[in-house]
């Protein structure tokens, strides 16, 4: 399953030429995680951080851009699990206009004790959340296009 939203570029977005400036899909992609704790999972990414005391750091990113997004499109962020562990979770993270892949990366999340900052196990009601939600071995591909497609239209 993908977890896909319409983003619009805004101006606080982008350099001056009007591109994208790279460290602002990093914001993006971060905010689209949260979306997806809240409307993808149901889980509510306040609740998991503050009630749960959960902390969700980033410890590995890698990233390609294809082609910059300027300031006025209305591009798709997309994001499905890759893989989860002990206490780690991999995303592969999408932003698209139409057809046309422009960012595409590759993060891990771990979830840690926000009392010690230690790695813990991946919460129940979070593993659980995930597992409901789905894996995709490859984001890009037909098949993760075809579910996003799906999601779209429900």
């Amino acid at each position: 399953m993908t977890f896909e939203r319409e983003q619009l570029i805004r101006f606080s977005h982008c350099d001056p030429a009007g591109i994208v400036f790279f460290p602002q899909y990093f914001v993006l992609f971060n905010g689209h995680v949260e979306d997806w704790f809240d409307e993808g999972l149901g889980l509510g990414y306040a609740k998991v951080v503050i009630g749960q005391r959960v902390g969700l750091p980033t410890v590995a990113l890698s990233c390609e851009f294809m082609k910059p997004s300027r300031m006025g499109e209305r591009v798709r962020l997309g994001l499905a699990v890759r893989e989860i562990g002990r206490s780690s979770i991999k995303l592969d993270l999408t932003c698209r206009l139409g057809d046309e892949m422009r960012v595409r990366v590759r993060q891990v999340i771990v979830t840690t004790s926000l009392d010690d900052g230690l790695s813990r196990p991946i919460a129940p009601n979070v593993r659980d959340a995930i597992e409901r939600f789905g894996f995709v071995r490859d984001a890009d591909g037909p098949a993760a296009r075809a579910a996003a497609t799906t999601m779209e239209r429900t």
